[in-house]
């Protein structure tokens, strides 16, 4: 039977209504640390990402660096192909040699779609960039952005490369959580490339001047797609990332980064509701030494509330029960679900505290009978289970 129980009531504050519209044709905000979803428009609409997108090429990147088949001193050949691209470039000839760092750089400061390409090539696994789009892709899936499918590395318009706003909200998370090592270059204003022209040598996050706490992401724009923006902005601890597209001018997309921000930050507060490893409530253990377990979080557990309302947070916990033992100590065996009225329910693992061995002889004898007596009483509720 599933079991639940309540563990919190509420956090009572007095406010009016929070909600965010935007004039982006798809958008999300998300904050990390709760993991919660703030605002999203048309978030799992498949659309031309432009150069947003190299943020996926940034991810494979970064794994090949952690995994040791890219160092950032290795030089990287740039192919003819590489070269021909236009819009935002590095202005790459073949006869260059860039770093893996410069090539990075190039691609987080200056966009440069022939640096992205470059990197594209050198980890493909044909040496072709549509060998690296296709492996983009199938990363991408393994990574949960079911939305999203690559034709190129650097979002230079093509059939069928998509991504949805919300498949680049994880991939920005995924940047800032997994390689806080490499994060640093997102908030890097210029950068230029040894004798390079000038023209292109600063970042287009409009974000990264105003003192707001933003350092990354990624800008975009192409004519189908319109201008976007992955943005990410700490303040106090708190983290939130955001996505959008689809404005029509560089302005626009300006203000609404700048509107997003100060609204996550100044429209909700958090609030610690458990602590790492403090047990929540016991579960019921069958055929164990003890007859309960202790229960508690992997990590302590927060909620973003609207600072202008008189919503409560509630929490419980279900698991399927008894436990049957044995049990180990760091064991997954229930989810605690948080409830913030208004927002998507989110689900944190809970584990064991301790150890729980399975009973000898007469915690044996002694579970018989209380099966008995429950059977007795109509206190056994009986569960079916399919074997073949």
């Amino acid at each position: 039977m599933i079991r639940a129980a309540t563990l919190l009531a509420a956090l009572l504050i007095a406010l009016p209504a929070w909600a965010f519209d935007t004039p982006a044709k798809s958008a999300i905000v998300f904050d990390v640390g709760t993991d919660q979803t703030l605002m999203e428009k048309n978030a799992d609409m498949a659309l031309p990402p432009a150069s947003m997108s190299k943020l996926m090429t940034l991810n494979m990147v970064f794994e090949a660096l952690d995994d040791g088949r890219l160092s950032l001193d290795e030089t990287v050949p740039v192919s003819s192909h590489s070269a021909t691209y236009g819009g935002s470039t590095m202005f790459l000839e073949t006869k260059d040699r860039p770093t893996v760092e410069e090539l990075i750089r190039g691609v987080i400061v200056l966009s440069g779609n022939d640096a992205s390409s470059v990197l594209g090539e050198r980890l493909s696994p044909d040496g072709s960039e549509a060998g690296f789009a296709r492996l983009m892709t199938a990363r991408a899936q393994e990574l949960g952005m079911t939305n999203s499918t690559f034709a190129n590395s650097n979002g230079w318009p093509a059939a069928g490369h998509r991504m949805s706003m919300r498949d680049l909200a994880i991939l920005g998370k995924r940047l800032v959580t997994k390689f806080p090592q490499y994060y640093g270059y997102f908030a890097e204003t210029e950068f230029q490339y040894e004798d390079s022209p000038i023209a292109n040598r600063f970042n287009r996050n409009p974000l990264l001047k105003l003192n707001i706490g933003a350092d990354g992401l990624k800008t975009g724009h192409t004519q189908e797609a319109g201008y976007g923006l992955v943005g990410s902005a700490i303040q106090n601890g708190r983290r939130i990332i955001f996505v959008f597209s689809g404005l029509d001018t560089e302005a626009q997309r300006a203000n609404e980064a700048e509107r997003i921000t100060n609204w996550a930050f100044n429209q909700f507060v958090e609030r610690q509701l458990f602590e790492k490893g403090v047990p929540l409530t016991k579960a019921e253990v069958w055929m164990g030494e003890a007859a309960n377990v202790n229960m508690a979080t992997t990590t302590d557990v927060k909620a973003l509330i609207p600072v202008l309302g008189r919503d409560g947070v509630k929490a419980k916990i279900t698991y399927q029960g008894p436990l049957e033992a044995p049990i180990e100590a760091g064991q997954k065996v229930a989810d605690l679900i948080v409830t913030v009225p208004g927002f998507a329910d989110v689900t944190h693992p809970l584990v064991a505290t301790e150890t729980v061995p399975a009973g000898g002889f007469v915690v044996r004898v002694r579970t018989a009978a209380t099966v008995l007596f429950r059977q007795l009483t109509g206190r056994l509720q009986t569960q079916a289970a399919t074997l073949f």
